[in-house]
């Protein structure tokens, strides 16, 4: 029996001072690090190394991680490991398309940016996480209330809605849960209050080349393993706007027949959710040159 593995990259969230460190001691990373302070105009293992709440920016931690995300691919293929699958979280869709060859390192990095740009002018609305509550109630409650919807589907018991700051904490007032975590970002992300940024993206994308994914990409939202550059291109498109479908990701892979998955950045975020709902999955993370 052949081994699936999936390599998966976590979003926005996962940041954590001092990440990178280790890898600007590789020629690749030192290579890497030089190429994106060329195209943002900023440092980011300075930033990285630097103040939480900077960090914590949108527009500094989307670079940062996706940087940090290809260094440690391109370390990996280095080694000659390629996974079967990819997928990633948001943000995290960057660096699995372009370990999948759908564009270059620079490429993507000029999507980030612009990308981050765009977001963090966003401002006005608000993401809270809600962790074991009714999913039946919550459904019906976002179906009543206007400007509020489910923009992460992360698994069976966790998901974020987003929304106006009245809508959300109506939807969050009204359900019974576990935990109710309000989430540290400028807009209402993964919402149709992000059409503005979305259709300025949406103009730049146009111009950019993709190629033939080398590997299926698990694209947020659809959930569905996909090679062809026109339809990656599209959903991509979508992204911004698009409920981040990680819940039928983690179950397409599984029917998909993955027993190994790499998570590939810093914290195990994605590989905890992972771990509550398949326990048959073997489970690596790989956020510095120690876990080689």
């Amino acid at each position: 029996m052949v081994t699936k593995t999936a390599w998966i990259f976590p979003g926005q969230g996962s940041q954590i001072v001092g990440m990178g460190r280790d890898l600007a001691t590789t020629d690749l990373g030192k290579e890497y690090f030089r190429k994106a302070q060329d195209i943002l105009g900023w440092s980011v293992l300075e930033v990285c190394q630097g103040d939480t709440k900077i960090l914590s920016r949108t527009l500094y931690t989307q670079p940062c991680l996706y940087v940090i995300q290809c260094i440690l691919i391109n370390l990996l293929k280095q080694n000659q490991t390629n996974p079967n699958f990819l997928a990633g979280h948001s943000l995290g869709e960057y660096a699995a398309l372009h370990a999948a060859e759908v564009f270059d390192f620079t490429t993507g990095l000029q999507l980030v940016k612009n990308r981050a740009e765009f977001m963090d002018n966003v401002v006005g609305g608000k993401m809270v996480a809600l962790i074991k509550f009714d999913r039946l109630y919550l459904n019906e409650i976002i179906a009543n209330v206007p400007n509020v919807v489910l923009a992460n589907d992360n698994s069976e018991q966790q998901v974020v809605i987003s929304g106006t700051p009245q809508a959300v904490d109506k939807v969050s007032n009204s359900i019974k849960a576990k935990r109710v975590i309000e989430l540290k970002v400028s807009g209402a992300f993964h919402s149709h209050l992000m059409k503005e940024a979305s259709e300025q993206f949406q103009v730049l994308l146009e111009n950019i080349n993709f190629e033939e994914a080398q590997v299926p990409v698990l694209s947020n939202v659809e959930a569905v393993p996909r090679t062809s550059k026109i339809v990656l291109k599209e959903n991509l498109k979508k992204q911004m706007t698009g409920s981040v479908r990680w819940r039928e990701t983690m179950i397409s892979m599984v029917e998909h027949e993955v027993i190994r998955i790499v998570e590939i950045g810093p914290g195990k975020i994605l590989s905890n959710l992972f771990k509550k709902e398949y326990t048959q999955i073997t489970i690596k993370n790989i956020s510095s040159l120690s876990d080689f």
